[in-house]
């Protein structure tokens, strides 16, 4: 590497790494801002199933009773 581009490559790689900084800090940020709602939702969900009582087990392969449930938690939190 030719020495009479140290400087600006420094200048390059320290810009480079306080973007990314920015950018990890961003994602952080998001990452606990999600990490709380799906805490939330959960906690609703739970809610939701115990006002339910026992019921009968549903197939696993019943995705509109999931999509229901999970729609009506949405609604609950929004």
């Amino acid at each position: 590497m030719d020495p009479k581009y140290t400087g600006e490559m420094l200048r390059h790689l320290d810009k480079e790494n306080e973007l990314l900084t920015v950018a990890y800090k961003s994602m952080s940020d998001e990452l606990h801002k999600l990490q709380v709602e799906e805490e939330m939702l959960m906690r609703k969900f739970y809610e939701f199933m115990s006002a339910q009582g026992p019921s009968k087990k549903v197939p696993s392969d019943d995705l509109s009773v999931c999509i229901l449930v999970l729609k009506s938690l949405l609604c609950m939190i929004w």
